[in-house]
């Protein structure tokens, strides 16, 4: 395989073998095919690649836009006015 770019995206090793045991009975059941633990492992890597990023970059925007959101809230839901 090519040259894989350092991801920040990463998986627990636990997590990452529920998916390939997942990944292996989908292909069992849905396709009548039985795939080995490394191809399961491989695809589980290149969809990591391929969608991951763009996954995990539309988080982050959900992310700031929530924060955003909330921090306009401060205004309206804190504000005590102030006697002068």
């Amino acid at each position: 395989m090519g040259e894989q770019a350092d991801m920040r995206i990463k998986l627990n090793e636990d997590h990452k073998n529920e998916i390939v045991r997942s990944l292996m009975g989908y292909f069992s059941s849905q396709f009548d095919e039985d795939i080995s633990q490394f191809r399961a492992r491989e695809l589980v890597d290149f969809m990591l690649q391929q969608i991951g990023p763009s996954q995990y970059n539309q988080a982050i925007q959900d992310a700031r836009k929530f924060m955003a959101d909330k921090l306009e809230d401060l205004d309206t839901e804190f504000f005590q006015p102030e006697d002068v």
